[in-house]
């Protein structure tokens, strides 16, 4: 089939379809976002994009959820792709990753947090990263349980949006991932 077929079928496919189709080879990956009773919705639309295209085996929400009809668009009609875990508090969500034996990342900026450049994720463990609410971060209880990662800004401006920061920490797992899938390959090869 040629690629102006290809793109023919894609076209003439709803989105629906599409993902349907692409669930079939799509992976899932030992790594999950906790977002924290935002204050925009937006931002866990977002998020629950993000989680869907990188393969997040869940997203964790600390506080409410908004109604579903309003994350259809915003999530990119992605929402019923992402297995989406409610907590009603940081210490609720501490002891499912306890009982889960996940490992708890935090994305922070703060004193004694380890730059993402440096961070190398832990494939034989499942790690959830907690993107903090958009004005007051990430709770106490959660960072002084958690090993706390920071993204590394060079120009003028020192704090991304939530769902942004979230977005390139699962980029960054993924790339992780796929440069051990290939030096495997490669030893075995």
């Amino acid at each position: 089939m040629s690629v102006s077929a290809d793109l023919l079928i894609v076209r003439n496919q709803t989105r629906r379809q599409r993902y349907n189709q692409k669930q079939q080879t799509a992976q899932k990956n030992p790594i999950s976002i906790c977002a924290v009773n935002f204050g925009c919705d937006e931002n866990l639309g977002y998020l629950i994009r993000a989680a869907a295209c990188f393969g997040a085996e869940c997203l964790h929400v600390i506080g409410n959820l908004p109604d579903r009809a309003y994350l259809i668009p915003v999530s990119g009609s992605l929402i019923d792709y992402v297995d989406i875990i409610q907590h009603a508090n940081p210490h609720d969500f501490l002891a499912w990753t306890r009982q889960h034996d996940v490992t708890v990342m935090s994305a922070e900026i703060a004193d004694g947090s380890t730059s993402m450049y440096d961070v190398e994720f832990d494939f034989g463990r499942k790690t959830c990263v907690v993107v903090g609410n958009e004005n007051t971060g990430v709770p106490a209880e959660i960072l002084h349980n958690s090993k706390i990662l920071h993204i590394p800004m060079p120009g003028v401006g020192f704090c991304l949006n939530t769902a942004q920061t979230a977005n390139i920490i699962l980029y960054e797992f993924n790339r992780q991932l796929n440069e051990r899938v290939q030096r495997e390959y490669l030893c075995v090869g």
